[in-house]
C-alpha cells in the first residue's frame, strides 16, 4: 500500500503546485489569434515561475503556440487555457529565444514540433542547467519533469523566411542579435500582428542580461517598418506601433547617454547619476534591473572601443 501511495502523493504534490499558477489574461486579438498575458513579477513561489506572455494561433487543423513558460507545469497550465479556446491540438511550438521562462514549458507538448532560431537551440542546450537552477531557487522546490526540449526546425541568424504553416502565413525574422543572440520575431502579414518575444516589452524594464544593446536598438528601428496593428510583447500588455517606437526612442537615448559618459571618462555608476531616467522609473523592475542594464551597455560600449 505504501509503495502504491508514493506515486499518488507525488502527483498530488505537483497538482497542488500547478493549481497555484496564476491564470493568464486572455486577450482576443482577432478570430484566430489570442494573447495569453502572464504575470509581470520575477519568478517566485506565489506565481510558481509563471511570468511570460504566450500567443495562440489557430490554424486549419491545429494550434501554433508561441512560448510555453518556465516549467512543464506552466506548459500544461497554458495547454488548459488553449483547450478552452479551441478543440484543435497544439501541433507547433515556436520559441522566441532561449531564456527558460519562455521555453521549458515545451516539455508539456510531446507531440508538437518545436521551431526556433538556430542560435536559440544552441543556447538552450548550453544553458539548460543554469536556467533550471534559476527556476528552482526562485520557486523554492525541484521541478523533476522540467527539461530542455530543443527545436527540430531552426532558422539562421540574419534571415527572414516567409512560409505557410497550417494555413497561416508567417514570417520568421531572426535578427543578428537583440535581447539575445538567438531571438526570433514572428510576423503575421495577413493579420498585421507581430509577436516580438522579449525584443519588445511593455510597461517593464527590458533585460539586457544577454543582449547586444546596439543591435537591439537597430532591430527596434526596423520594427517601425512593419505595418503592424498589434504587437504581442514577451512581457506586459499588448503594444501598438507607437509603443514600440517609444521603446526604441527610450533605448536609443539611454545608449547615447551611456556612450557619451564613457567617452567623457566616467564610470558606469557616475553615468547613472547623470542620466535622465525619468521615463524609465515608472516601469516595473526599475530598481532591480536598471543598474545592471546600464553596466551591461557600458561594458558593450567599452568593448567596441578597443
Amino acid at each position: 500500500m505504501r509503495i502504491l501511495l508514493i506515486p499518488f502523493l507525488l502527483l498530488f504534490h505537483v497538482a497542488i503546485h500547478a493549481g497555484g499558477i496564476p491564470d493568464p489574461v486572455v486577450v482576443k486579438v482577432n478570430d484566430r489569434i489570442h494573447a495569453l498575458i502572464g504575470p509581470m513579477e520575477f519568478p517566485n513561489a506565489k506565481n510558481q515561475g509563471y511570468m511570460v506572455n504566450s500567443t495562440v494561433i489557430e490554424g486549419e487543423t491545429g494550434v501554433i503556440l508561441i512560448d510555453t513558460g518556465f516549467s512543464d507545469e506552466i506548459g500544461a497550465h497554458l495547454a488548459r487555457h488553449v483547450a478552452a479556446l479551441t478543440r484543435k491540438p497544439v501541433k507547433i511550438i515556436i520559441n522566441t529565444h532561449h531564456h527558460g521562462d519562455h521555453v521549458f514549458g515545451n516539455a508539456a507538448f510531446p507531440e508538437a514540433k518545436v521551431i526556433s532560431s538556430e542560435m536559440c537551440r544552441k543556447l538552450l542546450l548550453e544553458g539548460e542547467a543554469e536556467w533550471l537552477a534559476i527556476l528552482r531557487a526562485a520557486v523554492g522546490r525541484p521541478f523533476p519533469n522540467t527539461r530542455a526540449v530543443p527545436a527540430t526546425e531552426v532558422y539562421a541568424n540574419q534571415t527572414r523566411t516567409d512560409l505557410m504553416i497550417d494555413g497561416v502565413n508567417l514570417t520568421f525574422w531572426v535578427p543578428e542579435a537583440a535581447h539575445t543572440s538567438g531571438d526570433m520575431l514572428i510576423w503575421l502579414p495577413d493579420d498585421r500582428v507581430l509577436v516580438g518575444g522579449d525584443v519588445l516589452v511593455q510597461d517593464i524594464i527590458p533585460n539586457f542580461r544577454d543582449a547586444n544593446v546596439r543591435q537591439w536598438i537597430e532591430t527596434l528601428a526596423q520594427v517601425k517598418d512593419l505595418p503592424a496593428r498589434v504587437i504581442i510583447p514577451g512581457h506586459g500588455p499588448l503594444m501598438t506601433p507607437a509603443d514600440a517606437a517609444s521603446m526604441h526612442a527610450r533605448m536609443a537615448s539611454l545608449y547615447t547617454g551611456i556612450e557619451a559618459g564613457y567617452k567623457a571618462g566616467l564610470s558606469d555608476s557616475e553615468i547613472r547619476q547623470r542620466l535622465d531616467l525619468s521615463e524609465w522609473r515608472p516601469l516595473h523592475r526599475f530598481e532591480e534591473q536598471m543598474g545592471g542594464n546600464i553596466n551591461r551597455a557600458y561594458l558593450e560600449i567599452e568593448a567596441e572601443s578597443f
